[in-house]
């Protein structure tokens, strides 16, 4: 790897002499690969791997594998995370023990949302943000294969936050950075490396905490993490915030055999945690949580408004009782929490009741692209089972639909959004194909076909199968 001598003298001067050759070293070893269970659908510990140490579900994997054409992959089952970045957990499972609202503002694609959302106590709700319009589409497309009902996705500039006064008791800044630790993965991040863009980014960085500070309740945590290595974006970052914004800086309690460091700031001590390549089994990871103080003035709550499109809401959500009725049906005995509401498109949602006037406050500031679960669509007099309500195992009957089992070819099939042949004893009508038991999605039979129901914007592009495909052993 050919790195930038600018980078490598910073390194030198962040780790001495002897530690800066380590760390070179392992930049030029093969980084590891690691994934985390989806606990809605994955039972813990069934897998014989190497456990990440600190995260529940987290593995790391031999090799590779070819993930795309993996049913289960694409199922929710598991996702994809760099092992580094699942410290998070620990910071939540200290800090956070009863039901909260909790933001993830910089979230794309989707793993630390994810994490988070496995993480934080159930009856917690989760809105995950993403400021770039392109990348809400692909963790959309994450929370919803995920699972969870309890999710809110928003696609708004960090500083519309700021409306939201005293809203959020969680927040996870996961800031844009120089993208130090992603070297190894990412060659074109050391391309884009600069001594310039570091200074940028610590910056833009503080800006965007600031912007979103006004929105923590007093008494509320804000965990910041970067995934680079360089004292301006990381402890110089927390210290900023320990100094401006009165910030309690918090300790997590780490084993030695974790390997995780410190602070590398002359003269001071408050609790970061950093991941080096040469010490921890992980890509370079930094993070820091910070408390709000508890005396910091709390501003009045949004006040709650008459929203006119509630009413017209309403009218459409009359209109289509039969729809709703049928919705109904669909659902679990576990669901009796989630109200049903129809969307001036035709679309059936399902959204928990308590956090109603939450969402109502949301969608007044932000913009707010999805919001629960989407049970289905109306065409006509019919009602299409969203994709997402096979997705989601807390709230999705089963037994609602004729279910038909298909093996890896079909399921493949199916990901690619090609035609799937249908057992003779299938019924006509709304099918749902399971791989290995666990849910894939919706078809159409119709008789002599089928019309597959899968996402065309999530399907397999490529028509090419690899000749020996490796799967996770779920």
């Amino acid at each position: 790897m050919n790195l930038p001598v600018s980078f490598v003298d910073s390194a030198r001067r962040l780790l001495g002499d002897v530690e800066c050759e380590s760390f070179i070293d392992a930049l030029s070893q093969p980084a590891p690969v690691s994934v985390r269970i989806n606990p809605l659908k994955a039972r813990e510990g069934v897998l014989e791997l190497e456990r990440v140490p600190w995260a529940s579900g987290g593995y790391y994997l031999g090799e590779r594998l070819t993930f795309t054409f993996d049913p289960l992959f694409h199922a929710g089952c598991y996702y994809v995370q760099e092992a580094s970045s699942m410290f998070v957990e620990q910071v939540v499972r200290r800090y956070v023990t009863d039901p909260v609202v909790a933001l993830d503002l910089c979230a794309a694609p989707g793993g630390k949302t994810t994490h988070l959302r496995s993480t934080l106590p159930e009856g917690s709700l989760l809105v995950a943000n993403e400021v770039i319009k392109s990348r809400v589409r692909v963790l959309t497309e994450n929370i919803v294969k995920w699972g969870h009902p309890d999710v809110v996705v928003t696609n708004s500039d960090p500083a519309d936050f700021g409306k939201l006064s005293s809203f959020f008791d969680v927040i996870l800044v996961d800031a844009p950075c120089s993208g130090e630790g992603m070297f190894r993965k990412d060659p074109e991040a050391v391309e884009a490396w600069s001594l310039e863009n570091v200074e940028v980014c610590w910056q833009r960085q503080r800006r965007i905490v600031a912007d979103v500070w006004p929105s923590l309740k007093p008494g509320g945590v804000l965990i910041y993490s970067t995934c680079t290595y360089n004292r301006k974006e990381d402890e110089e970052n927390a210290r900023w915030m320990r100094d401006e914004l009165g910030a309690e800086l918090l300790p997590v309690e780490v084993p030695e055999a974790w390997g995780i460091t410190g602070n590398r700031l002359e003269g001071e001590d408050f609790p970061v945690y950093r991941f080096l390549p040469h010490r921890t089994k992980g890509e370079g990871f930094f993070l820091t949580a910070a408390r709000k103080p508890e005396e910091a003035e709390e501003d009045a709550p949004p006040k709650k408004r008459k929203d006119k499109r509630k009413e017209e809401k309403g009218k459409s959500a009359a209109a289509g009782k039969a729809h709703l009725k049928m919705a109904g049906e669909w659902m679990s005995d576990e669901a009796g929490e989630y109200a049903l509401s129809a969307d001036d498109e035709g679309s059936v949602w399902a959204f928990p009741c308590r956090y109603a006037d939450e969402l109502d406050s949301l969608r007044r500031r932000l913009k707010v692209v999805y919001a629960g679960v989407s049970v289905g669509e109306v065409k006509g007099r019919d009602l299409i089972p969203s994709h997402a309500l096979a997705m989601c195992p807390a709230l999705f009957r089963k037994e609602a639909f004729p279910t038909e089992e298909v093996d890896y070819g079909q399921a493949v099939a199916y990901l690619r959004r090609e035609a799937v042949t249908l057992s003779a004893a299938a019924p006509r009508g709304y099918v749902l194909l399971t791989y290995r038991g666990v849910p894939l999605g919706f078809v159409k039979n119709i008789g002599n076909r089928s019309n597959n129901l899968y996402p065309q914007e999530w399907r397999i592009r490529s028509g090419y199968t690899p000749e020996e495909v490796k799967t996770l052993p779920l």
